[in-house]
């Protein structure tokens, strides 16, 4: 299991920062090469499905989403169903205040190819958490505008 978690403070309510992360077909204007679509159920609620496209155009991986955890306005929880990206998303907001919140961005992931998987993340965590760094500040600007 490789996990990277993150976190940011967001001068926005809980329900607002909860719109934003949930509207799935605009995150891509904050996720690093990223396009993300809800499937199933409008991607609402348990049960509900998403798939994202993360890559630069024919070249990338579809990541394959079922909602497993949906608590508006606090906490959703994914598993990534995909044949490569597989493990759990979380992305959880904590009320600061009426006006500030935290994100925070988790990604458990199950690595592939065994030994070889879990010595290339040892080079690949770095980047991908940059990856992450940036799309959450791309997100803090994205709750502004």
């Amino acid at each position: 299991m490789a996990t990277v978690r993150d976190s940011v403070e967001v001068p926005a309510s809980a329900d607002r920062v909860w719109a934003v992360l949930t509207d799935w077909e605009r995150q891509g204007d904050w996720m690093l090469l990223t396009r993300v679509r809800a499937t199933a159920q409008d991607g609402q609620g348990v049960g509900g499905g998403i798939e994202g496209w993360t890559g630069v155009g024919p070249v990338g991986v579809l990541d394959t989403m079922v909602i497993r955890t949906w608590e508006p306005p606090r906490r959703c929880v994914v598993a990534h169903t995909g044949k490569v990206v597989r493990g759990s998303g979380i992305f959880e907001v904590e009320p600061l205040g009426p006006a500030r919140s935290r994100f925070t961005w988790v990604e458990e992931l199950d690595l592939p190819l065994g030994a070889f998987g879990r010595a290339g993340w040892v080079l690949a965590r770095p980047v991908f958490l940059l990856g992450v760094r940036w799309s959450l500040r791309r997100f803090v600007a994205r709750v502004q505008g």
